[in-house]
């Protein structure tokens, strides 16, 4: 079965682009499948797709949509039918690579759609928002989006330079997806989570486990980092953790701009997966430049990590709760789990003589985890901070184990 590129957008406004795109692809040799998601009027040309599809697979139809005229509803409605309809077609292993274009409008509706696909499959988005926040088009998955300059608005000298060089990307991308993959061993893959003060910690894991054979994916705990080794984990991608910078706690409970979310730490403790715990970076909650940290923490102590990082050192009573949620996600588990924690620091700036330093906090913490954390989960007390390389050879040696144990059975 040939697969495709599946392009989704409105036929009614967005006919002449995606004609265009559709035509370029074709000669290049591309497959394509179009999914109409317009509303306001019939396509330029016939999809594969009809938008009236889309709208049932969204729960309603074409027919209330224009007599109801609400602009928002409408959108909610073909979004929620765009990504029903592709991931039907990735499951009949149709897509091959999948296009959207649009202002706001339409790069919300495809970046559902693109957002449901595995990881791996090529997801390119021509968008006149591509400039500004792409977080919520992008999520967790490898989109690739191309700030289209001008509007999305008929063939002209400019538009038809971005749509074209779009098209003979997405081409490039589905021609060589697989010609190009160099051939791997079949490898356990494991996550590490990873921030600039636990990187010493991080590296030297990452390079005792890969001696051992394992394949490594490394995440910046930056909020979406987290998230993305989550969603990963739940797909099947990652047999083991070493969750060494767990910060992101830190931001979800405070504040931060790390946030990733109430249910970070719990995905491996869901799917049964081994992992080792620590407690990397919970010292800190992170902001923006200065002038944007909440008035309401004016008599914080702060790290200024680099003109567009503020660093917020947590409090004694926030180490405490952190302590108890990270033990609390822990025990809500089924995983073969260990936790680690560095009595000397939890970070580069949490040590002696260093700005973050902070025993009590550290005592907090400790006691927060040691409080909840059920009687038969291991934790282990190390008198060294966790950039020690003695801290990170046995985070990396006892997730060995841990592995070998659960592979036996």
């Amino acid at each position: 079965m040939t697969k495709k590129a599946v392009l989704i957008g409105a036929l009614d406004t967005k006919g002449q682009e995606f004609l265009y795109v559709k035509e370029k692809l074709e000669a290049c040799g591309v497959a394509t499948l179009m999914v109409d998601t317009g509303v306001l009027g019939n396509p330029l040309f016939q999809p594969d797709v009809s938008a009236s599809e889309v709208a049932r697979a969204g729960g309603s139809s074409i027919e209330e949509l224009r007599s109801t005229n609400d602009r928002g509803t409408a959108i909610s409605v073909m979004t929620r039918g765009a990504a029903e309809i592709v991931a039907g077609l990735e499951k009949q292993g149709l897509v091959g690579a999948a296009f959207g274009m649009g202002g706001t409008a339409g790069t919300t509706v495809a970046a559902a759609a693109l957002q449901g696909l595995p990881i791996g499959v090529p997801k390119l988005l021509v968008s006149t928002v591509a400039s500004g926040n792409t977080k919520p088009y992008i999520g967790v998955k490898d989109v690739t989006m191309m700030y289209s300059v001008v509007d999305i608005a008929g063939i002209n000298q400019l538009s038809r330079r971005i749509l074209s060089n779009a098209a003979h990307a997405l081409a490039g991308m589905i021609t060589y997806m697989d010609t190009e993959q160099e051939t791997v061993e079949d490898k356990v893959t494991l996550g590490i989570t990873m921030f600039g003060v636990t990187t010493p910690c991080a590296t030297r894991v990452r390079e005792t486990l890969e001696r051992y054979g394992y394949d490594l994916l490394v995440f910046h705990a930056t909020g979406t980092g987290g998230l993305a080794m989550e969603e990963l984990i739940k797909a099947g991608y990652i047999q083991g953790v070493a969750d060494i910078t767990t910060t992101e706690l830190a931001d979800h409970l405070v504040g931060g701009i790390f946030d990733a979310g109430p249910n970070r730490l719990e995905a491996a403790g869901r799917s049964g997966i081994p992992q080792v715990v620590s407690v990397g970076a919970l010292d800190m909650v992170n902001f923006g430049p200065p002038e944007t940290v909440p008035t309401q923490f004016k008599e914080r102590s702060f790290y200024q990590h680099n003109p567009t990082t503020t660093l917020m050192r947590t409090t004694v009573s926030e180490n405490r709760e952190l302590g108890r949620l990270l033990a609390t996600k822990l025990n809500a588990g089924t995983a073969p789990t260990l936790v680690v924690f560095p009595k000397a620091g939890v970070s580069l700036l949490d040590m002696d003589a260093r700005p973050f330093d902070g025993k009590e906090e550290r005592q907090a913490l400790y006691e927060g985890i040691k409080e909840h954390l059920r009687s038969n989960i291991p934790m282990i007390d190390m008198e060294e901070d966790i950039n020690d390389p003695a801290v990170a050879d046995v985070i990396a040696e006892n997730l060995h184990k841990l592995l070998e144990l659960n592979k036996r059975g």
